[in-house]
């Protein structure tokens, strides 16, 4: 495996998906590579944690 440029869906910035962390997805068994940045999921998920979703 190799790293991987992938453009972000949210702010169309291009980032990284390492090698390490692809092999971290393949073996949690996660299928889809990550359509997000690490800047745009921490945002979403700041997002969520503010409507209350999490407990």
């Amino acid at each position: 495996m190799a790293d991987k440029t992938i453009v972000c869906k949210d702010c169309k910035k291009e980032f990284i998906f390492t090698e390490g962390e692809q092999e971290f997805y393949k073996e949690k068994g996660f299928e889809n590579e990550p359509q997000r940045c690490p800047d745009c999921r921490k945002a979403r998920k700041q997002q969520h944690n503010n409507r209350g979703f999490r407990r």
